[in-house]
C-alpha cells in the first residue's frame, strides 16, 4: 500500500494537530469525538472497543508512537485518525517514554476489500524513519501531514 492509498482514509477534520489530553483514557476519548458525537451509542462503542484493545496490552510501542486500533460494528469502512501531542503523554509505551504521535486506525468487522491489517502495516513502516517521525512533530496541517506521509 502506497502512502496515496493511505491518505484516503484519513479525514483532514479528524486529524487532531494539538491534543489536549493529558491520560491515556483521555486521548482515547478526543479521538472518537472526531469520529462520533459525544454521548451517542456509536461514540460509546467505539470507545470501549478501544479500551478493550487496551488491555490486551498497550498500542503504545517505542520512539513516541502509538497505534490504537481494532474493529467495532460502529464503523462501515476503514478510517484513520492521526493526532499529536506536543508534550507527550504517559501511554504505557514498550519504552516507558511518553506517547506523542497517535495513530488510530478503526475498520469494520467484515474488510472485505482486506484493507486493514495492511494500512496498519504501513503506518508502522512508514514511522520508523526518524526524519519522519520528527518532521511529523512540526505538521501543523493536513497538506503538510498528508506530504509527510506521501514521503513514508
Amino acid at each position: 500500500m502506497k502512502g496515496e492509498e493511505l491518505l484516503r482514509f484519513f479525514d483532514p477534520k479528524r486529524c487532531i494537530f494539538d491534543l489536549q489530553s493529558t491520560t491515556k483514557d483521555a486521548v482515547l476519548r478526543e479521538i472518537v469525538d472526531r469520529i462520533a458525537p459525544p454521548g451517542s451509542s456509536t461514540h460509546q462503542m467505539l470507545l470501549d472497543m478501544l479500551h478493550n484493545r487496551e488491555q490486551l496490552g498497550s498500542t503504545g510501542v517505542v520512539q513516541g508512537v502509538a497505534f490504537p486500533h481494532g474493529r467495532s460494528l460502529a464503523i462501515t469502512r476503514l478510517m484513520a485518525v492521526f493526532a499529536r501531542s506536543q508534550a507527550g503523554i504517559a501511554y504505557d509505551s514498550m519504552d516507558g517514554a511518553p506517547t506523542h504521535l497517535f495513530f488510530a486506525l478503526l475498520a469494520p468487522p467484515q474488510d472485505r476489500a482486506n484493507q486493514y491489517l495492511p494500512a496498519l502495516g504501513r503506518i508502522v513502516e512508514t514511522v520508523q524513519d526518524d526524519a519522519l517521525r520528527a518532521r511529523l512533530m512540526q505538521v501543523t496541517t493536513f497538506e503538510e501531514f498528508a506530504a509527510v506521509m506521501r514521503e513514508g
